[in-house]
């Protein structure tokens, strides 16, 4: 039986990504909360095991992997079936799963963060410029257009679907994702909400980010007056 802890925050698109995972292998995690706001990541215990002291971070029985895309790879190069559609082993596949998760890493979630965060605080501003609006956006368009079949990568969900779903419904609790203008990213939103972990795993975190997000706008709107 596997003894995996999971370090992670309730907040956090990438560690919601790593928990999508395990669903959907039947892993079961230990979860061990990283309170972001409190500095538990800056601290001397938790940065002896990731010195980038960032989450998620698994510890498997004393393997230490960090970075939600090497993560859900691990896992399931480890405890998948050995024909697991989440990762299959034909390299042409398994190279567009690749290019997805890189497209998550360098643009939906870099476009999340950036929107979200200055100088290491969520909404530090009282306004955001209208360009960090536009990218996120134009990210929602990207993936669209990247959608010719029901998931990501054919028809069948795999390891992109369960990282892109992380940010992009962080995303889309704070902008809505417009079904008339991006049909095809609605349609896939929707499929992946019909997962039975999907809510408690994913949905949750995400409106808490967006109701966390909207209350410190507020605060230092308020502050500002």
């Amino acid at each position: 039986m596997a003894n995996i802890k999971l370090y992670t925050a309730k907040l956090s698109p990438p560690g919601r990504a790593v928990e999508l995972t395990a669903k959907a292998l039947g892993l079961e995690l230990e979860i061990i909360p990283i309170n972001l706001i409190a500095g538990d990541h800056l601290k001397e215990e938790f940065r002896k095991l990731n010195p980038q002291h960032t989450i998620p971070l698994i510890d498997d029985n004393g393997t230490i992997v960090y970075d939600s895309h090497a993560i859900i790879v691990y896992l399931v190069s480890k405890y998948g079936k050995a024909d697991d559609s989440l990762y299959p082993a034909d390299v042409v596949q398994r190279s567009k799963i690749n290019e997805a998760l890189h497209f998550e890493s360098g643009v939906l979630f870099a476009r999340l963060r950036f929107y979200l965060v200055r100088r290491g605080s969520v909404s530090y501003s009282t306004e955001t410029p209208q360009e960090k609006i536009d990218n996120l956006y134009r990210a929602y368009e990207l993936l669209n257009d990247t959608l010719v079949e029901d998931y990501i990568v054919g028809g069948q969900m795999t390891l992109a679907d369960l990282s892109c779903i992380a940010s992009i419904a962080s995303m889309h609790a704070i902008f809505p994702i417009d079904a008339g203008k991006y049909p095809k990213l609605a349609g896939w939103v929707e499929r992946l909400t019909k997962l039975p972990y999907y809510r408690a795993t994913n949905q949750e975190g995400s409106d808490e980010l967006a109701q966390l997000y909207r209350a410190k706008l507020e605060e230092n709107r308020a502050k500002a007056k």
